[in-house]
């Protein structure tokens, strides 16, 4: 089985990072690293990484240079990847114990270099361990396939459900964007040519925040998005708010479940 480089940006998560954490070094395809990049955290978020590295070979933490955001961390951590696939997680979301096992069978039989799967939401206040989660009908169910004119106008991939074959892709890097770089990488993987396929049994939860924070108040993305349609992706104004609308529409909608 293929070694999985696992990439986690941290920043200011301790309250969440250490479940995040031990949902990867307990999966049931253990053939892993977990690169992890701290971006300047005052919570003791990297001394307890450092003590997860301690007891486990397989977690490799770096300090970032300088605060440079989530792309960018993503990025330093992707930069040190060993591994045939790169997978993502966030520091406050999990991922069930044989996610890692069915998506790299799933890659491997369904000729998918872009895999990705349905997830489960929970709760903001959840402080249990992905073992000891509950599947619940708060499901966001991952689209058989997809390619780059369908994911213009709908961003169907969760990033904590994504991996990607370095050995079919290379090595690919997130843009630097404030928001929406893995949304940008989807779309350049794709713009090349590889179309993505979803797996539709749910394997990774995502942390539901807060009413009114940054991270749950989805026309806050608004900005972005445009900035990568227009910019990234050099879309007509027509197509990009197209584009634009559908975007909103899915954030609308994912937000009710």
């Amino acid at each position: 089985m293929p070694l999985v480089s696992v990439v986690m940006p941290v920043y200011n998560s301790a309250a969440t990072l250490g479940a995040a954490v031990r949902s990867v070094l307990s999966q049931t395809h253990s053939d892993l690293e977990l690169l992890v990049t701290d971006d300047k955290s005052s919570d003791g978020s990297l001394d307890l990484l450092m003590e997860f590295a301690r007891q486990d070979e397989r977690v490799k933490p770096e300090s970032a240079p300088d605060q440079g955001g989530a792309g960018r961390a993503r990025n330093l951590a992707i930069e040190r990847a060993r591994g045939d696939y790169v997978a993502f997680l966030d520091s406050d979301d999990l991922w069930l114990p044989k996610k890692t096992e069915r998506q790299i069978e799933f890659a491997a039989t369904g000729d998918a270099p872009l895999p990705f799967t349905s997830y489960y939401k929970m709760d903001a206040d959840y402080d249990g361990e992905s073992a000891d989660f509950i599947p619940n009908g708060r499901v966001v169910r991952a689209r058989e396939h997809v390619d780059y004119r369908a994911m213009l106008v709908r961003d169907y991939i969760g990033a904590l459900t994504a991996m990607y074959d370095r050995n079919v892709l290379g090595t690919r890097l997130m843009p630097e964007m404030r928001k929406r770089q893995d949304y940008a990488l989807w779309l350049s993987i794709m713009r090349d040519g590889a179309d993505a396929r979803g797996l539709a049994e749910p394997l990774a939860v995502y942390r539901s925040h807060q009413a009114g924070s940054l991270s749950s108040n989805k026309l806050s993305l608004v900005p972005y998005n445009w900035e990568l349609y227009r910019q990234h992706e050099g879309l007509s104004v027509p197509r990009a708010t197209r584009a634009l609308t559908g975007a909103v529409w899915q954030s609308l909608r994912n937000s009710r479940i």
